[in-house]
């Protein structure tokens, strides 16, 4: 059986998000178990128009060249394609392999109240990027072809029915969990109190949030993993808090190439999302499995309330001390790793991946 994702990055050049994490790990799982995977992706800085990667087969093509992306998804010829957001992408896979079968994860579902604080965090980062993804994500032909997948899924519970609303599905999405990789040893825990930080440094992510904790809590020590899009801000954000002696800054830790990222949630207590919106994002799943509570203004599937703290009117410090009292983040991360496990697990969602793509294959042979 041959797998293809269509997705808008793969963990290896240049991007380091959830749609290419989720990717990456799901696929060279699937290799290890036997599957032909093919990833298709737009091109980032040199990266080459073919190579493997664990295993997996990742394509590239010029960004937004449709001619080229079309040309790839028709070549590959493989019984499934599976796409990991609803993009143009999924569109035209349907018409360059229109015998085999098509399904779609919709990862990130965003209405229009979520575009615009896209849209003004972009504008602060002096991007354009948003005005250029949005009629790529959000125009007739991705919801007909949605609407014309042989499934669609989303990774949460929450997105659901958000997804079935702005593609005007007759039916409620599935769930489809995205793989999560758990500890590889014993968690062990520092002993002094380490919250950490685990995404980009972004406006629409508010860094300097977590940052200026670390100037009330001189007791506690924070790690802040990642990195901006633009070099510039990250510099500028290192300059700014480079005099907090309990802020570490290691920058962007490869999760599939450095044991730095285990160690790193092994002993962090608390992780800490400032995000302005997010859709599920999977560093509450991976540091939940190292039993980390979470503190998030945001909160998909109630992680954050039911395995840490929600914050209210962006009182972050209120929610650490109460995290921090009498050991309440332990308890929390405790529980939030026995849901991670048993939701998402490696193997068996896995499973449930394969599953899902012998049996639509199977039934395209029979159609």
């Amino acid at each position: 059986m041959k797998v293809c994702f269509i997705v808008s990055e793969f963990f290896a050049w240049g991007k380091y998000g959830g749609y290419g994490t989720a990717t990456r790990v799901v696929a060279t799982e699937l290799v290890r178990r036997g599957v032909e995977v093919t990833v298709i992706t737009p091109a980032r800085g040199a990266q080459p128009e073919r190579e493997a990667i664990e295993g997996v087969t990742v394509l590239s093509y010029p960004v937004h060249s449709i001619r080229a992306q079309f040309q790839l998804l028709r070549a590959c010829q493989a019984d499934v394609y599976h796409s990991q957001e609803p993009s143009l992408g999924t569109w035209l896979a349907r018409k360059a392999a229109p015998r085999s079968a098509h399904l779609v994860t919709c990862r990130d579902t965003r209405v229009s109240a979520d575009w615009l604080i896209e849209l003004r965090s972009w504008l602060l980062d002096g991007s354009f990027r948003t005005l250029l993804t949005y009629p790529y994500e959000n125009n007739p032909l991705v919801t007909s072809a949605v609407q014309a997948a042989d499934a669609v899924y989303c990774p949460n519970e929450f997105s659901r029915p958000i997804a079935q609303k702005k593609y005007r599905l007759t039916r409620l999405p599935g769930f489809l969990p995205s793989p999560v990789r758990g500890p590889e040893g014993p968690v062990r825990k520092a002993v002094r109190p380490t919250v950490c930080y685990l995404g980009r440094w972004d406006h629409r992510k508010r860094p300097e949030i977590f940052f200026g904790l670390a100037h009330s809590f001189p007791d506690v020590q924070f790690v802040a993993m990642g990195q901006a899009r633009t070099s510039g801000r990250t510099e500028a954000l290192r300059r700014q808090f480079a005099d907090v002696p309990n802020l570490e800054m290691p920058g962007f830790v490869d999760q599939f190439s450095s044991g730095n990222f285990q160690e790193l949630l092994s002993r962090s207590w608390i992780l800490v999302n400032t995000a302005l919106r997010e859709g599920l994002p999977r560093s509450f799943l991976e540091a939940a499995y190292f039993k980390c509570a979470i503190l998030s203004r945001v909160d998909p599937d109630g992680l954050a309330s039911r395995f840490g703290c929600r914050v209210e009117n962006d009182d972050f410090a209120g929610g650490l001390r109460s995290l921090l009292a009498g050991d309440v983040w332990r308890e929390r991360g405790e529980a939030a790793s026995r849901y991670v496990s048993a939701k998402y697990g490696l193997e068996q969602s896995v499973d449930q991946h394969l599953e899902l793509y012998e049996r639509v294959a199977h039934e395209g042979e029979r159609s």
